[in-house]
């Protein structure tokens, strides 16, 4: 008796170890669960970027708005009867780019 109830506790311990980790076991399935929360964040992501892309296309096929918008945007096209400007910001000396002219001090003192 003593004997088998060693060899069904050597059994129940294998099926353990091969439940708990071997290849196919619950650490490779809480693995593949994970992966597949990324897979399906990822997916909804690209499900979204499909959508935007696929209505900017309805967008260039329909209508002039969008196609004025990259005519801007995209080639700097202006429309008629309109005006460009356009705003250069003052270099300084020391390659600060605010607008602001540094100061010279021959003291050296800030």
């Amino acid at each position: 008796m003593k004997y088998l109830a060693a060899a069904l506790l050597i059994v129940l311990v294998l099926l353990q170890y091969r439940l708990w980790f071997s290849d196919g076991g619950m650490r490779e399935v809480s693995q593949l669960r994970a992966e597949i929360a990324a897979q399906r964040q990822e997916n909804e992501s690209l499900r979204e970027r499909n959508r935007t892309l696929a209505a900017e296309v309805q967008d260039l096929k329909k209508g002039t708005v969008a196609i004025e918008e990259r005519a801007r945007t995209d080639l700097g096209m202006i429309g008629s009867g309109e005006t460009f400007y356009q705003v250069v910001k003052e270099a300084t000396n020391d390659g600060d780019e605010s607008g602001v002219p540094a100061e010279d001090d021959a003291n050296g003192s800030p």
